[in-house]
């Protein structure tokens, strides 16, 4: 099995890596890809995957490139994570938002879209050479923002679907809150990319009793503190909104400490170039412990996982992915990405049956759908009024003064990955 990753040379990757050599038994990877323009770095980070599959005795052949259609060709299966504008464009979509008194995120609000309007057109082209050197191959997506990425894939005809960590987070979280082994926690999520709740927790599979209730009477505090949350805000919801719903629950305060302290983007800067330094070291050969704080958490075990499901043929397996509605919502069009349990084998990624959503999220998942189609044709389309009518319709802007002057600040801040800007 040939698998290529499109990205290989992200600071993430010798964690994907660490996961295809302990979970060989679940992903028989014999050859593995990593595609980079950055040729040192790629050079760096793969030779430390080298590494990493001889400590583990992983038979599988690891080579790098820069060359995307010698990469894709053949392969089973290409990842996708890019980041297109590297770290200096995350601390942009983090910084201008604020000037307007809004959130500045890399996946959420204007700074999301920003990064929408770059990354769409890259990732359609790759797919484009993916699917004329590989037709047969999936694309798995992890680059952000996953739901409209997804959504233009799939749109667009290739065989795609989008992966999140969020959801095995908590699967891993409340498994441990439990004292149950992860496999046997399901989730009942709910919603779109960044924007879900955990409806139930069930142990013992899709079937099993939901123990939602008592998970949060006994474990609320800590779940809240992870979200960052008033555990007021659980109890009262009776659910588990995901983390990124703090920028709608508490989205002045999260405006106000954004503005009290370094952002994100320069602490994940600094972070990398002390990784990188740490993967020079040719006595290293394992995932280092700092990586843990990179971000991604369980990112590989979901990523092997899906990718297990789609190419071994084990069989059918059940992961919360991104694809398309179909009905599941039925407040949605059929071609809404949404992000909820799906059964995922060879042919398809196919969204089980959720709980009806509650009108107090439905409300909301409705809102940031419709920004996210206006979103997409922004990307596909470009111009002014497009993006300006994407931040209208965001539901953490939504006001015409607003959306004009983050507009401007977007299109300024974005004209060299815009060629229409």
């Amino acid at each position: 099995m040939k698998l290529a990753v499109v990205g290989g040379g992200s600071t993430y990757t010798p964690e994907l890596i660490d996961g295809f050599a302990r979970l060989r038994d679940t992903l028989p990877v014999s050859e593995l890809v990593l595609i980079d323009p950055a040729a040192e770095r790629l050079e760096l980070i793969g030779a430390l995957a080298r590494r990493i599959f001889a400590r583990q005795d992983h038979p599988g052949l690891i080579t790098t490139t820069s060359d995307l259609d010698a990469g894709v060709a053949g392969a089973d299966a290409v990842l996708l994570q890019l980041r297109i504008g590297g770290q200096a464009a995350r601390l942009q979509d983090e910084t201008w938002p604020l000037e307007c008194g809004c959130v500045g995120q890399e996946t959420t609000g204007a700074g999301g879209l920003a990064k929408a309007l770059r990354t769409v057109p890259v990732v359609l082209d790759i797919a484009e050479r993916v699917r004329r050197a590989s037709p047969d191959a999936w694309i798995i997506d992890f680059t952000n923002p996953v739901g409209i990425v997804t959504r233009a894939l799939l749109r667009a005809g290739h065989k795609a679907v989008g992966l999140c960590n969020v959801a095995i987070g908590f699967q891993r979280k409340f498994a441990a809150l439990l004292d149950v082994a992860p496999a046997e926690v399901h989730l009942d999520h709910v919603g779109l990319n960044h924007l879900t709740w955990e409806l139930g927790v069930r142990v013992g599979g899709p079937g099993g009793r939901d123990v939602l209730p008592e998970l949060l009477a006994g474990h609320g505090d800590a779940v809240a503190a992870d979200l960052r949350l008033p555990r007021a805000v659980l109890d009262r919801l009776g659910v588990v909104p995901s983390y990124y719903l703090r920028y709608f629950y508490a989205h002045d305060a999260v405006v106000r400490e954004l503005g009290e302290k370094p952002s994100r983007a320069a602490e994940v800067a600094a972070m990398e170039r002390e990784l990188l330094a740490l993967y020079a070291d040719p006595a290293l050969d394992e995932k280092p412990a700092l990586l843990a704080k990179r971000g991604g958490a369980f990112y590989s075990e979901a990523a092997v996982d899906l990718a297990a499901a789609l190419l071994a043929g084990g069989g059918p397996a059940v992961q919360v992915v991104n694809t398309y509605n179909g009905g599941t919502l039925p407040f949605l069009p059929d071609d809404a990405v949404i992000e909820v349990q799906a059964r995922v084998d060879g042919s398809e990624a196919a969204p089980l049956a959720v709980p009806a959503l509650d009108p107090l999220f439905a409300g909301l998942v409705s809102h940031v759908s419709a920004y996210e189609d206006l979103a997409l044709d922004a990307a596909l389309r470009g111009g002014r009024e497009r993006v300006f009518k994407a931040l209208l319709a965001h539901p953490l802007v939504g006001q015409f003064d607003l959306a004009e002057g983050l507009t401007d600040r977007l299109l300024a801040h974005n004209k060299e990955h815009l060629p229409w800007a």
